[in-house]
């Protein structure tokens, strides 16, 4: 038998052939090597592909794992493009092939839900460990496993910040420093800073940005020996100029508000990010001179799976490489030993070089720090009796111009209202015997509501004003001061407000109970205060007294106002009485364990 012809699959058989022509014979071989060669080079990278799926599918067997990380919105972009890399490789966790799905959700959230039993994700990349150790503090007994930070995905220093226009104007005048801001905030300083400058804050509840800021301002406060009232003022101050958001606050540093000049606090990274969008005034970081908190964005394992557990370690490993640093600090972001990235060049102006680390506050600062900014925020409901009696008709020795005890008590309730905010609900009676019929020693002047609130078309603070600048004393009139008390106690314990710190505030002279037609007696009035007074309900009593009858009547204001854990001052100056109303909401951080100055 003949063999069989094979040359359909023998390369060389042809070869082997005498052709009539060499000429045509190696041109003919030409034109089949170019296309075969092409063939040959398509087959093998179709094999290469076949061999990558081949390789991968037999890696990962089974269900993939998908791994959830929830992560803080000024870092989400970043994460999100390092695990869409990630995504692109082999990951495979005992044989399971893992993909990484990254959502965006603020941190305060995350924790909340978190503390209610219900992890969002099995992976929480938070903007502060400081967060999370305030929810690993509060969160005893809840059904969720507590969160475990297993490191530090970023950083990003607190600072202060201006728009670059405003920045040159405040060189000169204000050295960047957390003791500068406290100055300039202090609501019982109006005459310092604070006629230049404005501080915006970021709310500290619901951002952690204004947490640090807090704290940094704080700890550097100490360390400097500021009193600790002036940061009770600046903390005040701040209640009412929150911003609840980073991108917002920066955006107002830009606008024209008066002639004072507007500062904020902010991350570093968020400042890059606003300047990222190209806006017409951009803002620039005043790097604080006493160091500062940086966000430090901790990984947080939040499952108790083991399998997913191993596949967010490996993501944390893929956090931590060298491209995935690159990618956040072209994001803005340091890394977490603090080395920034061309985003925080100089001629952008960014520091290159890491602000000063200030020493991290332990969980009973951070705790006691959100807990005095909970209380100073507090609503108030204070209703003040001013004394009209006829002593407080007499001259202070020593003013000039001329003027009475009245008037220099009226100048230093005036000087006190200007502390509060629209929300605040303040009233007034004035008091002095037989004030208003025979046996009634007090009238109402103003109600007791809104500040902001109109009353018959006069806001109630302006009607408060009018009336402070224009009242005269009863110059026949005996003070009354008992019967006073009883009535007004017994009118806000009957309208108290949860929501609020409730006060019943009292002007006078310090000359005591005067009223020789009888009335409330001294032990009657102490013993219907003891009786009265609710720990759990409180209403205190704060004592203002000024003139040179003030000191002898002092053991008597110190034993009314101590009946409901109040406090009596002797104000020797109207110009102090910013710092007593201080002294007052100093009480709301100690209450009701608060210890008398004597």
């Amino acid at each position: 038998m003949g063999r069989h012809r094979t040359d359909d699959y023998d390369p060389g058989y042809r070869a082997q052939q005498a052709g009539p022509s060499r000429r045509r014979s190696r041109g003919g071989r030409g034109r089949v090597l170019v296309p075969l060669a092409g063939a040959v080079a398509l087959a093998v990278l179709l094999g290469v592909a076949a061999f990558v799926i081949f390789t991968r599918e037999n890696a990962c067997s089974g269900d993939k794992i998908t791994l959830r990380v929830v992560a803080s919105p000024d870092i989400e972009p970043a994460v999100t493009k390092v695990a869409n890399t990630y995504n692109k490789t082999s990951h495979d966790v005992d044989g399971r092939c893992v993909e990484v799905a990254v959502t965006k959700e603020s941190s305060a959230k995350t924790a909340a839900a978190l503390a209610a039993g219900k992890a969002p994700a099995e992976v929480w990349v938070a903007d502060s460990s400081l967060l999370v150790a305030r929810l690993k503090a509060s969160a005893e007994g809840v059904a969720v496993s507590l969160p475990e930070a297993t490191a530090s995905v970023a950083s990003s220093p607190i600072v202060l910040a201006a728009s670059a226009a405003s920045a040159k104007k405040l060189e000169g005048t204000l050295q960047p420093s957390w003791e500068g801001m406290i100055s300039a905030a202090n609501v019982a300083n109006p005459d310092g800073l604070a006629k230049k400058i404005r501080v915006l804050a970021l709310d500290p509840q619901k951002n952690s940005a204004g947490l640090n800021a807090l704290l940094a301002a704080a700890g550097a406060a100490q360390a400097a020996g500021t009193d600790n009232r002036a940061l009770i003022g600046a903390l005040k101050k701040l209640s009412r100029e929150v911003v609840a958001e980073p991108s917002a606050l920066l955006a107002s540093l830009t606008v024209k508000s008066g002639q004072r000049v507007p500062i904020g606090v902010a991350s570093e990274q968020s400042i890059w990010a606003h300047n990222a969008k190209k806006p017409d005034l951009p803002v620039v970081p005043l790097y604080p001179a006493e160091g500062t908190l940086s966000l430090d964005y901790p990984y947080v394992v939040t499952t108790p799976d083991a399998v997913t557990r191993k596949a967010a370690e490996d993501f944390a490993k893929e956090l931590a490489t060298e491209p995935a640093k690159k990618i956040l600090r072209d994001y803005g972001f340091r890394t977490p030993d603090g080395k920034g990235g061309p985003a925080l060049s100089e001629n952008k102006g960014f520091s290159p070089k890491a602000p000063q680390a200030l020493p991290a506050p332990d969980a009973q600062t951070v705790a006691s720090m959100s807990q005095s900014w909970s209380r100073l925020n507090l609503g108030t409901r204070l209703l003040a009796l001013l004394d009209i009696s006829g002593t407080m008709a007499l001259p202070v020795p020593g003013t000039n111009p001329p003027q009475t005890r009245m008037q220099v008590i009226a100048k230093t309730a005036l000087g006190g209202l200007g502390i509060y905010d629209a929300k605040a609900e303040i009233g007034a009676w004035l008091f002095s015997t037989h004030l208003d019929g025979q046996g009634k020693d007090y009238r109402e002047v103003v109600p007791v509501g809104p500040l902001g609130e109109p009353i018959n078309g006069v806001l109630r603070k302006d009607r408060l004003a009018q009336m402070l600048t224009t009242v005269q004393a009863k110059p026949t009139g005996d003070t009354g001061l008992n019967d006073t008390i009883k009535a007004a106690y017994g009118q806000m314990v009957e309208n108290y407000a949860e929501d609020k710190i409730n006060v019943l505030l009292i002007f006078t002279d310090g000359a005591g109970n005067d009223d020789p037609d009888g009335g409330v007696g001294d032990r009657e009035i102490l013993d219907y205060l003891k009786k009265t007074y609710d720990p759990k309900r409180p209403v205190n009593i704060l004592l203002i007294a000024f003139g040179p009858d003030a000191p002898k009547g002092k053991s008597k204001m110190d034993a009314l106002a101590q009946a409901t854990g109040g406090e009596a001052f002797i104000v020797e100056n109207p110009l102090d009485v910013r710092e007593v109303f201080l002294k007052g909401m100093e009480r709301r951080l100690c209450a009701p364990n608060c210890k008398d100055e004597g």
